[in-house]
């Protein structure tokens, strides 16, 4: 504005240098008075509080809630695995003691935020506990990475996990495993079956559990530091249902020190025996199931009733001692949601009470 006023003057333009230097001028110095003082109320030291305002401004999330349920999350994380997988305390315990340290920074800070390696039959909760990690730490049940490592099994496969070389078909696409980790670096990392996985794989994962980071294909540095590495294996799953827990636990370890080099297994924060599930806890998973369908029915203002009954006879026909609790869930859809679909459209409810019973060798709906 003052190099305009200066041209308006040195042009005989005395009208616009007249409007620049009594209004123009004028209004712009007291908008950078203003500017100036506002800005002095700015707070100099960036903290979580901040942090939190400006989050809570863009996601129009409660910033008490941003502040506090994070650390809430982790004081209360064994009680609420808890609620979400049964009958396996002693490794829940062991998995929310290792996040609990990593939380509070006094574990190596360039490691990930936890590694394990759960062992155990199938449909022990296993699964079921990485997604409960996932939606209490980073808030969402599909913030896993999900790698099925029997497709790892040739020497040549393994570049799929970083990236194919310069030059190779697949180069531009980047790898399987370190584009994931780039796109979502708060995630769970699920490795099924890691013991199927080819020997090179894990010269990638050492560095990952040691250094927290790899570089891709391209050069590109991915960070782990914010991740949890989950590694399932289904060695010494014949030794599942031995009833003496030590002997059981020794069986696996042997199994697995037989399998992996010390180099490896010794980079995992906790190697976790999952127990078989015994009649009480299988029944403990059939009520959480017909809670979770009691309420979804509960939005459509339906109550469902039932009794114990029905829950010992959903474990005797739903439940399998080689797939543990993972049938259950499909038997309840197929036996229990389907007669109460029907029972819904057919009387065409839109509120009420239906009991369910087991009579006669079969699961009964009535509306009440």
């Amino acid at each position: 504005a003052r190099l305009d006023l200066e041209r308006a003057q040195n042009d005989a333009r005395y009208e616009d240098a007249a409007r620049l230097q009594y209004e123009t001028i004028p209004n712009l110095e007291k908008l950078i008075s203003e500017d100036q003082r506002v800005s002095t109320m700015i707070q100099e030291e960036v903290n979580q509080e901040l942090i939190a305002d400006i989050v809570s401004k863009w996601t129009h999330i409660e910033i008490s809630k941003l502040v506090d349920s994070e650390r809430n999350k982790i004081l209360n994380l064994k009680e609420i695995l808890n609620k979400q997988v049964k009958g396996q305390d002693e490794a829940l315990e062991k998995v929310s003691d290792t996040i609990l340290r990593a939380k509070a920074q006094i574990q190596d800070e360039n490691r990930p935020l936890g590694s394990f390696m759960f062992l155990g039959p199938t449909g022990v909760g296993k699964t079921e506990v990485a997604k409960a990690l996932a939606l209490q730490l980073f808030d969402s049940e599909s913030n896993i990475i999900r790698i099925d490592m029997s497709e790892y099994m040739e020497k040549h496969s393994v570049s799929r996990l970083i990236g194919a070389p310069p030059g190779y078909v697949g180069y531009e696409e980047g790898g399987q495993l370190t584009e994931m980790v780039r796109r979502h670096p708060y995630s769970i990392i699920l490795l099924d079956e890691i013991e199927k996985a080819h020997v090179e794989v894990f010269n990638i994962l050492l560095q990952i559990l040691d250094e927290g980071h790899i570089t891709d294909s391209k050069g590109v540095t991915v960070d782990f530091k914010n991740t949890i590495i989950i590694m399932t294996s289904n060695l010494g799953s014949e030794y599942a249902f031995e009833e003496n827990p030590d002997l059981r636990n020794q069986h696996y370890l042997d199994a697995i020190q037989l399998h992996f080099k010390p180099e490896f297994i010794n980079r995992i924060d906790e190697i976790i025996v999952f127990n078989a599930l015994n009649q009480s806890v299988l029944i403990e998973i059939a009520d959480k199931f017909m809670q979770e369908l009691s309420q979804r029915m509960m939005h459509r203002d339906i109550e469902l009733i039932y009794n114990d009954l029905v829950l010992e006879k959903i474990v005797a026909l739903g439940s399998d001692i080689t797939y543990g609790a993972r049938p259950m869930k499909r038997f309840i859809q197929n036996e229990i949601e389907t007669k109460i679909a029907y029972l819904i459209l057919e009387e065409n409810m839109d509120k009420g009470v239906i009991k369910l019973e087991f009579i006669n060798d079969e699961f009964l709906v009535t509306k009440l």
